[in-house]
């Protein structure tokens, strides 16, 4: 080791042959007691067969444990979604799960929340390198005439994966294309990049130039928010939608449709002012709770959380509230939906077979409608601070 090159790397124990067996687990737990002086006494213990989780961790040490409560009834009027469901919801935020529970009850009286899924595609966007802008024009032209041959090439990577439209941006002389896909109840981002690489192949040998290409020109914006998804849709663009009476709203909420749409207005200027991504309350809070207890890959909370909410207040002292996801990424099928704590949890809300994950995402807004109302209720009528100091804190 010379001067400049820092301490040796005490790499992490790995098993080439059996890396979830019971003896290189417990060789990882015994590392990290020699390095860091701490037993994962907790970490080491729970349900999960270690050989169940390859494919969905490495260097497997144990489970992070985080407390599930319930919430519901939640009632859905949806096309994929319909009756009551009971909410499971993974957090450590004291006086959350209770919050979504009085949406719930105030979503009951009123009728349930009516969902919509409005679109539903996942993409992958390569981006092609060309001599200019004019090569640029012309390769974009020649991916339009050879759709029918690129979808085949595509589609040839997957039984489920269905390409159904491509849409072209040219910025000099690069050609993004923004490759919409159909993947079933999977969230489908793998899906997707392996069968826009074969279609990015088939492009490349076949066209005379040969172009270059990047698999991801960032304008797919996988794991980040972005404007162009939220106008596009990146995953489902689902709306759930409530009439609730004044009477309801009184008794369970105290408060009435009129203080709530002047305190909307309040909100809707103060998003506009920040260049918010949601002029909601707090969508990301039953989201993250929701995809932690049935599998969802939780990074995509920040493309999922993205929401728009529009009220009105009807003539007849009705109030009409809707929130719209655009880019809800959520699954039913691959992933972590298959680990055993989170399979239950799919099972419970009948989120399971052909056709569920669309059921989830009907599910998913409506809760979110539910801890949209609840919350902005709390913080009109001011029991938004009581609430977490009687719920959300360790005593």
């Amino acid at each position: 080791m010379t001067e400049d090159s820092g301490p040796a790397r005490s790499a992490v124990p790995r098993d080439r042959h059996d890396d979830t067996g019971d003896a290189i687990v417990a060789a990882r737990r015994d590392f990290v007691r020699r390095r860091t002086g701490i037993e994962l006494t907790h970490v080491s213990k729970g349900s999960i067969d270690p050989a169940t989780t390859v494919g969905n961790v490495e260097n497997f040490i144990g489970v992070a444990q985080v407390p599930i409560g319930l919430a519901g009834p939640l009632l859905v009027d949806g096309e994929h979604a319909r009756g009551e469901f009971y909410v499971p919801l993974a957090t450590t935020e004291g006086a959350l799960v209770a919050s979504y529970n009085r949406g719930m009850r105030l979503l009951h009286a009123c009728g349930g929340a009516r969902t919509t899924v409005a679109d539903d595609h996942m993409q992958r966007s390569p981006a092609f390198e060309c001599a200019d802008a004019r090569a640029a024009r012309d390769l974009r032209a020649w991916v339009e005439a050879h759709r029918s041959q690129i979808a085949e090439a595509a589609q040839a990577t997957s039984r489920v994966a269905t390409l159904e439209g491509i849409t072209s941006f040219i910025v000099g002389p690069l050609l993004y294309l923004r490759m919409d896909y159909a993947t079933g109840d999977a969230a489908g981002q793998n899906m997707v990049s392996k069968a826009t690489l074969a279609a990015c192949e088939w492009i490349r040998q076949h066209h005379p130039d040969r172009p270059a290409y990047l698999l991801s020109g960032n304008i797919d914006t996988d794991k980040k928010h972005s404007q162009v998804n939220m106008l596009l849709t990146r995953g489902k663009r689902v709306v759930a939608e409530a009439w609730l009476t004044a009477e309801a709203l009184q008794e369970v909420m105290g408060v009435t449709p009129e203080d709530l749409f002047r305190a909307r207005q309040v909100s809707q200027a103060g998003a506009f002012m920040v260049g918010s991504a949601n002029n909601g309350a707090h969508a990301a809070n039953g989201l993250t709770a929701l995809f932690i207890a049935t599998g969802q890959d939780v990074a995509n909370v920040v493309e999922s959380h993205a929401a728009i909410v529009y009220n009105q207040l009807l003539p007849d002292s009705r109030y009409y509230w809707s929130i719209t996801l655009p880019s809800l990424i959520v699954a039913t099928h691959g992933g972590g939906t298959r680990l055993a704590t989170q399979a239950e949890c799919l099972a419970m809300l009948g989120c399971t077979g052909t056709g569920s994950a669309s059921r989830l995402a009907e599910i998913a807004a409506a809760t979110v409608l539910a801890g949209e109302i609840s919350l902005a209720s709390a913080v009109l009528r001011g029991d938004w601070v009581a609430g977490h100091e009687r719920l959300g804190r360790n005593r």
